[in-house]
C-alpha cells in the first residue's frame, strides 16, 4: 500500500453492554433517516426541475446545469465537512449542516428566474455534503469487523432520491410544485431536531485537536485516494447524475406522464440506495477490491447495453427490402436500470469498506476527498448529458458517456490491483496498524 500521509490517531470503542448497542442502533438509525432527507432534498431538481424547465423553456443544457447545481456544493463542501467530523465529532457538524438548508430550501418556492434557482441550488446543495459527516460518525461507533454493514445501512439513506420521486410528483400534481420545497423544508427542519435529542456524542472520536488542515490535506498526494476517487465517480456521481435525469429521460424518450416516469425511475434510485447495505455486507465478508470488480464489470455490461440507440434497419433480402427495429421498450430499459442500480448500491458501500480499512485513523478527511470527487462527477455528468443531447440528438449518449467512465475505472483496477498479486493476498478485512506521526 502506499503510505498515508495524514496522521491522526486511531479510535477504539472501549464502551461495552446494552448501553453501547443502543447507542450504537440509535445513531446508525436516526443518521440513515436523516441522510435520507438530505439526499432526498439534494436530489429534488430531479423532479421539480420537470415542471421549471417546460416554465422557464429550457433547453436540455440548461436543464443539466439547474439539477447539477446543488450537487457542485455538495460536493465541495464534503472535504471541509469530512475534516470538521474529525475534528468536533458528527453529531453537531450533522445537526448544523440540516439547520443550514432550512431556509434555501423553502425560497425555492418564491424564484421566479433561472439564476434565482442556480443561486439557490448552491446553498440547497450543502444537504448533499451530510455523506462526509454520516459515515465516518457512524462508522466510529462500530468495531472494524461491522463497519462495512454500519457504513452500508447508512448509506442506504441514498434511497432518498427514489422516495422523493414517489412522494414529490404526487404533491407537484396536487398543488403544484411550489408546494414541493416547502414541505421538504419543513421536513428537514423535524428531521435536524430529532436527530439531536436522539443521538449521541463520544469525545473518543475526535482527533488529536493538533493536526492541522494542511496536515490533513496530505491525503491528496496519495495516489490510492485518487483511484477510489475514480471508482466513486462511477458508482456515486454516476447514480446521482442518472437519479437526476431519468425522469425527463423517460417522459422524452418513452412519452410518459411524470408521475408514471418519476415511478419507474425510482426503481434505479431505490435499489441503488435501499441495497447498500447489502453490499456492506458482501464487502466484510469477500473483501472491497473483489465486491468493487464484480460491479465494474456488471456496470460495463448494462450501460453498453444501454448505450444502443433506437435504431431502424432495413435488409435487402430476395423478396425485397425488410425493414425492422431494435430499441429498447420501456420495460427493457427499466430492468436494466434496476440492474445498474443494485450494482452501484454494492459499489457505493465497497469503496468506503475500501476507505475503513486502509485509513482507519482519517476516515474523515478521506471520505470527504473521495466523496467529494465522486460527488462531482454527479455534477459534470447531468451538464454534459444536456450537451451531447443537444449535440447530437440521441438521448442514449448519457449512457456513452458513463461506459466510457467504467472503462477508465476497469483498467486502472487491472493495473494496480488485479495484476498486484501481494495486493490481492491482503486479508479480507485489512486494518493496518495506525500511522505515526513524522
Amino acid at each position: 500500500m502506499n503510505p498515508r500521509p495524514v496522521h491522526v490517531q486511531a479510535q477504539t470503542q472501549t464502551h461495552s453492554g446494552t448501553g453501547l448497542r443502543r447507542k450504537q442502533l440509535s445513531v446508525a438509525i436516526m443518521s440513515t433517516l436523516a441522510f435520507t432527507v438530505c439526499f432526498m432534498v439534494w436530489m429534488m431538481f430531479g423532479v421539480i426541475g420537470v415542471p421549471i424547465k417546460q416554465e422557464l423553456q429550457l433547453s436540455a443544457t440548461e436543464f443539466g446545469l439547474l439539477t447539477a447545481t446543488p450537487v457542485l456544493t455538495g460536493a465541495l463542501i464534503r472535504i471541509p465537512l469530512g475534516m470538521w467530523t474529525d475534528k468536533f465529532g458528527g453529531r453537531i457538524v450533522f445537526f448544523l449542516l440540516m439547520l443550514s438548508t432550512v431556509v434555501p430550501i423553502w425560497l425555492i418556492s418564491h424564484a421566479t428566474e433561472f439564476w434565482q434557482f442556480l443561486v439557490l441550488g448552491l446553498f440547497v446543495g450543502l444537504a448533499g455534503g451530510s455523506f462526509s459527516v454520516g459515515t465516518p460518525y457512524v462508522a466510529r461507533w462500530f468495531e472494524p469487523r461491522n463497519q462495512g454493514f454500519a457504513m452500508g445501512v447508512f448509506g442506504a439513506g441514498n434511497m432518498g432520491a427514489g422516495l422523493g420521486k414517489l412522494v414529490a410528483p404526487s404533491l407537484l400534481v396536487a398543488f403544484g410544485w411550489i408546494f414541493v420545497p416547502q414541505v421538504y423544508a419543513l421536513s428537514m427542519l423535524a428531521m435536524a431536531l430529532l436527530f439531536w435529542f436522539l443521538t449521541y456524542s463520544d469525545p473518543q472520536h475526535k482527533v488529536d485537536a493538533r493536526i492541522t488542515w494542511r496536515e490533513q490535506l496530505q491525503a491528496l498526494k496519495d495516489p490510492t485516494v485518487w483511484k477510489y476517487c475514480q471508482y466513486y465517480s462511477v458508482v456515486l456521481g454516476g447514480y446521482v447524475a442518472l437519479s437526476l435525469w431519468m425522469v425527463q429521460y423517460y417522459v422524452g424518450e418513452f412519452g410518459l406522464d411524470i408521475r408514471i416516469a418519476a415511478l419507474l425511475a425510482s426503481v434505479f434510485s431505490l435499489s441503488g440506495g435501499v441495497l447498500r447495505g447489502v453490499g456492506g455486507w458482501l464487502s466484510d465478508r469477500y473483501g472491497a477490491h473483489r465486491t468493487t470488480w464484480w460491479v465494474m464489470w456488471v456496470s460495463w455490461v448494462c450501460l453498453f447495453l444501454l448505450s444502443y440507440p433506437a435504431t431502424t434497419y432495413t435488409i435487402q433480402t430476395a423478396g425485397g427490402p425488410v425493414t425492422f427495429t431494435l430499441a429498447h421498450n420501456v420495460w427493457s430499459f427499466t430492468v436494466l436500470m434496476f440492474v445498474l442500480g443494485i450494482a452501484w448500491a454494492f459499489g457505493k458501500a465497497s469503496v468506503c469498506k475500501y476507505i475503513a480499512d486502509d485509513y482507519p485513523s482519517n476516515i474523515g478527511v478521506i471520505m470527504g476527498i473521495v466523496g467529494c470527487i465522486g460527488a462531482l462527477g454527479g455534477f459534470v455528468l447531468p451538464i454534459m448529458f444536456g450537451m451531447l443531447q443537444d449535440l447530437t440528438g440521441v438521448r442514449s449518449t448519457a449512457f456513452m458517456l458513463l461506459f466510457g467512465v467504467v472503462w477508465v475505472s476497469l483498467i486502472w483496477m487491472y493495473w494496480t490491483e488485479v495484476r498486484n498479486s501481494d495486493y490481492l493476498k491482503r486479508p479480507k478485512a485489512h486494518t493496518p496498524a495506525p500511522a505515526t506521526a513524522p
